[in-house]
Protein backbone atom coordinates (compact mmCIF):
# COMPACT_ATOMS: atom_id res chain seq x y z
CA UNK A 1 0.00 0.00 0.00
CA UNK A 2 2.34 3.09 -1.53
CA UNK A 3 2.04 6.38 -0.30
CA UNK A 4 4.26 9.45 -0.37
CA UNK A 5 5.04 7.99 3.88
CA UNK A 6 6.37 4.67 2.67
CA UNK A 7 8.05 5.51 0.17
CA UNK A 8 9.57 8.35 2.39
CA UNK A 9 10.69 6.33 5.23
CA UNK A 10 11.10 2.75 3.51
CA UNK A 11 8.09 0.66 5.18
CA UNK A 12 5.48 -1.69 3.30
CA UNK A 13 2.68 -0.02 4.88
CA UNK A 14 1.46 3.60 5.65
CA UNK A 15 0.89 2.73 9.39
CA UNK A 16 2.82 4.56 12.58
CA UNK A 17 3.14 3.34 15.44
CA UNK A 18 3.83 6.59 18.42
CA UNK A 19 7.03 6.84 20.55
CA UNK A 20 4.86 6.19 23.69
CA UNK A 21 7.12 6.49 26.64
CA UNK A 22 7.76 3.01 28.79
CA UNK A 23 5.45 1.56 26.16
CA UNK A 24 7.50 1.80 22.97
CA UNK A 25 10.75 -0.29 23.48
CA UNK A 26 12.22 -2.95 21.68
CA UNK A 27 10.12 -5.22 21.43
CA UNK A 28 7.41 -3.58 20.24
CA UNK A 29 9.40 -1.49 17.89
CA UNK A 30 10.67 -4.64 15.97
CA UNK A 31 7.63 -6.11 15.99
CA UNK A 32 5.98 -3.44 14.36
CA UNK A 33 8.87 -2.61 11.92
CA UNK A 34 8.73 -6.31 10.58
CA UNK A 35 5.02 -6.16 10.00
CA UNK A 36 6.23 -3.48 7.60
CA UNK A 37 5.01 -0.62 9.31
CA UNK A 38 6.71 2.39 11.17
CA UNK A 39 7.88 1.19 14.88
CA UNK A 40 9.16 4.47 16.68
CA UNK A 41 10.80 4.13 20.32
CA UNK A 42 10.03 6.08 23.03
CA UNK A 43 13.45 7.64 24.54
CA UNK A 44 11.95 10.00 26.89
CA UNK A 45 11.79 7.68 29.75
CA UNK A 46 15.38 5.97 28.82
CA UNK A 47 18.65 7.49 29.96
CA UNK A 48 21.01 8.14 26.93
CA UNK A 49 22.68 4.95 27.27
CA UNK A 50 19.48 2.99 27.20
CA UNK A 51 18.62 4.65 24.17
CA UNK A 52 21.96 3.12 22.88
CA UNK A 53 21.24 -0.01 24.16
CA UNK A 54 17.64 -0.10 22.64
CA UNK A 55 18.64 1.06 19.20
CA UNK A 56 20.94 -1.68 19.28
CA UNK A 57 18.60 -4.28 20.59
CA UNK A 58 16.20 -3.19 17.63
CA UNK A 59 18.78 -3.57 15.04
CA UNK A 60 19.68 -6.67 16.65
CA UNK A 61 15.84 -7.99 15.70
CA UNK A 62 15.03 -6.46 12.47
CA UNK A 63 16.93 -5.08 9.22
CA UNK A 64 13.88 -2.90 8.68
CA UNK A 65 13.53 0.64 9.19
CA UNK A 66 12.11 2.44 12.39
CA UNK A 67 12.58 5.58 14.08
CA UNK A 68 13.34 7.28 17.76
CA UNK A 69 11.46 10.03 19.28
CA UNK A 70 13.08 12.99 20.73
CA UNK A 71 12.33 15.35 23.27
CA UNK A 72 13.77 18.68 21.57
CA UNK A 73 13.93 20.64 24.81
CA UNK A 74 15.75 17.79 26.38
CA UNK A 75 19.15 19.08 27.80
CA UNK A 76 20.78 15.84 26.60
CA UNK A 77 19.14 16.26 23.33
CA UNK A 78 22.10 16.86 21.50
CA UNK A 79 23.83 13.36 23.08
CA UNK A 80 20.38 11.54 21.91
CA UNK A 81 20.68 13.09 18.43
CA UNK A 82 24.05 12.33 18.06
CA UNK A 83 23.36 8.67 18.51
CA UNK A 84 20.55 8.55 16.19
CA UNK A 85 23.30 9.31 13.65
CA UNK A 86 25.73 7.26 14.77
CA UNK A 87 23.48 4.46 14.61
CA UNK A 88 21.82 5.11 11.81
CA UNK A 89 18.64 5.08 12.73
CA UNK A 90 16.57 6.56 9.56
CA UNK A 91 13.72 8.56 11.25
CA UNK A 92 13.39 11.26 14.29
CA UNK A 93 10.50 12.09 15.21
CA UNK A 94 9.47 14.65 17.84
CA UNK A 95 6.84 15.59 20.46
CA UNK A 96 7.80 19.08 20.54
CA UNK A 97 8.99 21.05 17.31
CA UNK A 98 12.86 20.54 16.64
CA UNK A 99 14.40 23.79 15.60
CA UNK A 100 15.81 24.91 12.62
CA UNK A 101 19.04 23.96 13.57
CA UNK A 102 18.59 20.59 14.57
CA UNK A 103 16.13 19.85 11.62
CA UNK A 104 19.40 20.61 9.51
CA UNK A 105 21.78 18.88 11.53
CA UNK A 106 19.43 15.49 11.21
CA UNK A 107 18.84 16.18 7.44
CA UNK A 108 22.27 16.20 6.51
CA UNK A 109 23.25 13.19 8.47
CA UNK A 110 20.06 11.59 6.50
CA UNK A 111 18.23 11.30 8.83
CA UNK A 112 13.90 11.67 8.04
CA UNK A 113 12.99 14.20 10.41
CA UNK A 114 8.89 13.92 11.38
CA UNK A 115 7.91 16.62 14.05
CA UNK A 116 4.43 15.86 15.81
CA UNK A 117 2.01 19.11 15.97
CA UNK A 118 -1.69 19.88 17.09
CA UNK A 119 -1.91 22.95 14.83
CA UNK A 120 -1.84 24.23 11.75
CA UNK A 121 0.38 27.19 12.15
CA UNK A 122 2.66 24.65 14.10
CA UNK A 123 3.06 22.41 10.69
CA UNK A 124 3.47 25.23 8.84
CA UNK A 125 6.79 25.80 10.48
CA UNK A 126 8.23 23.04 10.84
CA UNK A 127 7.63 22.37 6.98
CA UNK A 128 9.28 25.78 6.04
CA UNK A 129 12.19 24.34 8.62
CA UNK A 130 12.43 21.84 6.62
CA UNK A 131 10.83 18.90 8.62
CA UNK A 132 9.99 15.81 5.89
CA UNK A 133 7.23 14.81 7.00
CA UNK A 134 4.68 15.74 10.07
CA UNK A 135 2.12 14.49 12.29
CA UNK A 136 -0.91 15.70 13.07
CA UNK A 137 -2.60 14.32 16.61
CA UNK A 138 -6.21 15.50 17.10
CA UNK A 139 -7.77 15.86 20.68
CA UNK A 140 -9.01 12.19 20.19
CA UNK A 141 -5.42 10.81 20.72
CA UNK A 142 -3.89 9.81 24.07
CA UNK A 143 -1.32 11.69 26.19
CA UNK A 144 -1.11 15.50 25.71
CA UNK A 145 -3.57 16.87 23.47
CA UNK A 146 -5.50 19.50 21.91
CA UNK A 147 -9.26 20.76 21.37
CA UNK A 148 -9.53 20.54 17.53
CA UNK A 149 -10.70 16.86 16.43
CA UNK A 150 -8.83 15.13 14.02
CA UNK A 151 -11.31 15.35 11.34
CA UNK A 152 -11.37 19.29 11.57
CA UNK A 153 -7.38 19.30 12.13
CA UNK A 154 -6.29 16.83 9.40
CA UNK A 155 -8.02 18.82 6.22
CA UNK A 156 -6.16 21.79 7.29
CA UNK A 157 -2.53 21.06 7.72
CA UNK A 158 -2.77 19.09 4.50
CA UNK A 159 -4.24 22.24 2.87
CA UNK A 160 -1.80 24.16 4.68
CA UNK A 161 1.62 22.04 3.77
CA UNK A 162 3.22 20.62 0.81
CA UNK A 163 4.96 17.64 2.46
CA UNK A 164 3.71 14.26 3.45
CA UNK A 165 1.17 14.12 6.40
CA UNK A 166 0.69 11.40 9.04
CA UNK A 167 -2.70 11.66 10.76
CA UNK A 168 -2.86 10.28 14.17
CA UNK A 169 -5.79 10.25 16.81
CA UNK A 170 -8.64 8.26 16.35
CA UNK A 171 -7.24 5.56 13.96
CA UNK A 172 -7.44 1.43 15.33
CA UNK A 173 -8.04 0.07 11.88
CA UNK A 174 -8.45 -0.26 8.51
CA UNK A 175 -11.62 2.43 7.61
CA UNK A 176 -9.61 5.12 9.30
CA UNK A 177 -7.07 4.67 7.35
CA UNK A 178 -9.10 5.03 4.32
CA UNK A 179 -10.80 7.68 6.14
CA UNK A 180 -7.36 9.31 6.49
CA UNK A 181 -5.96 8.74 2.73
CA UNK A 182 -9.24 10.45 1.63
CA UNK A 183 -8.58 13.42 3.62
CA UNK A 184 -5.07 13.87 1.91
CA UNK A 185 -3.08 11.70 4.44
CA UNK A 186 -0.34 9.87 3.50
CA UNK A 187 -0.62 7.52 6.88
CA UNK A 188 -1.96 7.18 9.98
CA UNK A 189 0.23 7.14 13.44
CA UNK A 190 -1.29 5.03 16.55
CA UNK A 191 -0.56 4.65 20.16
CA UNK A 192 -3.17 3.11 22.21
CA UNK A 193 -3.77 0.42 18.80
CA UNK A 194 -0.48 -0.65 19.43
CA UNK A 195 -0.77 -0.83 23.25
CA UNK A 196 -2.94 -3.44 22.78
CA UNK A 197 -1.09 -6.23 21.40
CA UNK A 198 0.61 -9.02 22.05
CA UNK A 199 4.01 -7.75 21.20
CA UNK A 200 3.35 -5.05 23.42
CA UNK A 201 5.13 -5.27 27.19
CA UNK A 202 2.70 -3.19 29.25
CA UNK A 203 1.34 -6.05 32.00
CA UNK A 204 -1.47 -8.04 30.95
CA UNK A 205 -3.51 -6.62 34.13
CA UNK A 206 -3.16 -2.73 32.49
CA UNK A 207 -3.92 -4.20 29.06
CA UNK A 208 -6.91 -5.43 30.86
CA UNK A 209 -8.20 -2.17 32.26
CA UNK A 210 -7.96 -0.87 28.52
CA UNK A 211 -10.04 -3.22 26.77
CA UNK A 212 -12.60 -3.41 29.57
CA UNK A 213 -12.96 0.78 29.19
CA UNK A 214 -15.80 2.23 27.19
CA UNK A 215 -15.72 5.55 25.27
CA UNK A 216 -16.90 7.86 28.37
CA UNK A 217 -13.75 5.94 30.82
CA UNK A 218 -11.49 8.28 28.70
CA UNK A 219 -11.02 11.49 30.21
CA UNK A 220 -9.20 14.81 29.58
CA UNK A 221 -7.51 16.34 32.99
CA UNK A 222 -4.88 18.66 33.87
CA UNK A 223 -4.91 17.60 37.45
CA UNK A 224 -1.57 15.64 36.18
CA UNK A 225 0.85 17.82 34.97
CA UNK A 226 -1.36 20.92 34.51
CA UNK A 227 -1.79 20.27 30.80
CA UNK A 228 -4.61 18.49 29.28
CA UNK A 229 -4.19 14.67 29.55
CA UNK A 230 -5.97 12.00 28.32
CA UNK A 231 -5.86 8.90 29.70
CA UNK A 232 -8.29 6.27 31.45
CA UNK A 233 -10.36 7.56 34.26
CA UNK A 234 -9.41 5.84 37.40
CA UNK A 235 -9.46 6.04 41.48
CA UNK A 236 -5.94 7.71 41.21
CA UNK A 237 -7.55 10.38 38.59
CA UNK A 238 -10.35 11.29 40.75
CA UNK A 239 -8.22 11.22 43.44
CA UNK A 240 -5.75 13.66 42.05
CA UNK A 241 -8.90 15.69 41.16
CA UNK A 242 -10.19 16.06 44.55
CA UNK A 243 -6.41 16.91 45.70
CA UNK A 244 -5.52 19.85 47.99
CA UNK A 245 -2.42 21.91 46.14
CA UNK A 246 -0.39 21.09 49.16
CA UNK A 247 -1.03 17.31 48.87
CA UNK A 248 -0.71 16.95 45.09
CA UNK A 249 2.99 18.41 45.57
CA UNK A 250 3.87 16.04 48.13
CA UNK A 251 3.02 13.80 46.41
CA UNK A 252 4.83 14.98 43.38
CA UNK A 253 7.91 15.65 45.08
CA UNK A 254 8.00 11.84 46.08
CA UNK A 255 7.98 10.81 42.21
CA UNK A 256 9.70 13.27 41.23
CA UNK A 257 12.44 11.59 43.13
CA UNK A 258 12.53 8.42 42.29
CA UNK A 259 12.07 9.65 38.63
CA UNK A 260 15.56 11.70 39.07
CA UNK A 261 17.37 8.58 40.17
CA UNK A 262 15.94 6.28 37.41
CA UNK A 263 16.72 8.88 34.54
CA UNK A 264 20.08 9.89 36.09
CA UNK A 265 18.82 13.84 35.71
CA UNK A 266 19.73 16.57 38.09
CA UNK A 267 17.08 18.22 40.09
CA UNK A 268 18.03 21.33 38.16
CA UNK A 269 17.69 19.20 34.98
CA UNK A 270 14.33 18.23 35.98
CA UNK A 271 13.07 21.23 36.59
CA UNK A 272 14.04 22.81 32.73
CA UNK A 273 12.28 19.38 31.60
CA UNK A 274 9.35 21.02 33.80
CA UNK A 275 9.48 24.05 32.34
CA UNK A 276 10.08 22.87 28.75
CA UNK A 277 7.15 21.21 29.55
CA UNK A 278 4.71 23.81 29.96
CA UNK A 279 5.88 26.05 26.79
CA UNK A 280 7.19 28.35 28.94
CA UNK A 281 4.31 29.51 30.99
CA UNK A 282 4.03 31.00 33.95
CA UNK A 283 4.23 28.15 36.52
CA UNK A 284 4.19 27.59 40.42
CA UNK A 285 6.82 25.38 41.39
CA UNK A 286 3.97 23.16 42.51
CA UNK A 287 3.22 22.66 39.05
CA UNK A 288 6.71 22.25 37.48
CA UNK A 289 7.29 19.43 39.76
CA UNK A 290 3.79 17.76 38.66
CA UNK A 291 5.18 17.74 35.27
CA UNK A 292 8.48 16.31 35.94
CA UNK A 293 6.59 13.74 38.31
CA UNK A 294 4.27 12.37 35.28
CA UNK A 295 6.81 9.46 34.13
CA UNK A 296 6.89 8.07 37.18
CA UNK A 297 2.50 8.23 37.50
CA UNK A 298 3.42 6.60 33.45
CA UNK A 299 5.76 4.11 34.41
CA UNK A 300 3.78 2.51 37.86
CA UNK A 301 0.86 1.68 35.55
CA UNK A 302 2.94 0.95 32.06
CA UNK A 303 6.02 -0.99 33.81
CA UNK A 304 5.00 -1.94 37.20
CA UNK A 305 1.89 -3.04 36.29
CA UNK A 306 0.38 -0.49 39.56
CA UNK A 307 -2.96 0.56 38.29
CA UNK A 308 -3.75 2.02 41.49
CA UNK A 309 -0.46 3.75 41.53
CA UNK A 310 0.17 4.89 37.95
CA UNK A 311 -1.94 7.13 35.53
CA UNK A 312 -2.85 5.41 31.41
CA UNK A 313 -2.50 7.45 28.92
CA UNK A 314 -5.28 6.52 26.31
CA UNK A 315 -7.14 7.47 22.88
CA UNK A 316 -10.62 7.61 22.85
CA UNK A 317 -10.18 4.36 20.76
CA UNK A 318 -9.76 2.23 23.74
CA UNK A 319 -13.53 2.00 24.38
CA UNK A 320 -14.18 0.27 20.86
CA UNK A 321 -10.89 -2.25 21.28
CA UNK A 322 -11.50 -5.67 22.78
CA UNK A 323 -8.63 -7.53 21.31
CA UNK A 324 -5.13 -7.78 21.90
CA UNK A 325 -3.67 -9.39 18.04
CA UNK A 326 -0.16 -9.73 17.37
CA UNK A 327 1.70 -6.43 15.70
CA UNK A 328 1.72 -8.61 12.29
CA UNK A 329 -1.84 -9.73 12.59
CA UNK A 330 -2.54 -6.66 13.46
CA UNK A 331 -1.51 -4.78 10.69
CA UNK A 332 -2.27 -7.52 7.89
CA UNK A 333 -5.62 -6.78 9.18
CA UNK A 334 -5.96 -3.34 8.66
CA UNK A 335 -3.92 -3.22 5.29
CA UNK A 336 -6.56 -6.11 4.37
CA UNK A 337 -9.61 -3.96 5.46
CA UNK A 338 -8.25 -1.27 4.21
CA UNK A 339 -8.37 -2.65 0.49
CA UNK A 340 -11.68 -4.15 0.72
CA UNK A 341 -13.04 -0.67 1.65
CA UNK A 342 -11.28 1.16 -1.36
CA UNK A 343 -12.92 -1.64 -3.58
CA UNK A 344 -16.30 -1.26 -2.08
CA UNK A 345 -16.14 2.24 -2.69
CA UNK A 346 -14.92 1.78 -6.31
CA UNK A 347 -17.47 0.07 -7.01
CA UNK A 348 -19.99 1.75 -5.81
CA UNK A 349 -19.56 4.71 -7.81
Amino acid sequence: METALTRLVGVRHPLVQSGMGWVAGPRLVSAVAEAGALGVLGSATMTVDGLREAVREVKSRTDAPFGVNLRADAGDAGDRVRIVVDEGVRVASFALAPSRELIAELKEAGVVVIPSVGARRHAEKVAAWGADAVVVQGGEGGGHTGEVATTVLLPQVVDAVDIPVVAAGGFFDGRGLVAALAYGAAGVAMGTRFLLTSDSTVPDPVKARYLAATVRDVTVTRAVDGLPHRMLRTDLVDALEGSGRARRLLHAVRRAAAFRKLSGLSWPGMVRDGLALRHGKELSWSQVLLAANTPMLLRSAMVDGRTDLGVMASGQVAGVIDDLPSCAELVERIVREAESVRVRLTASR
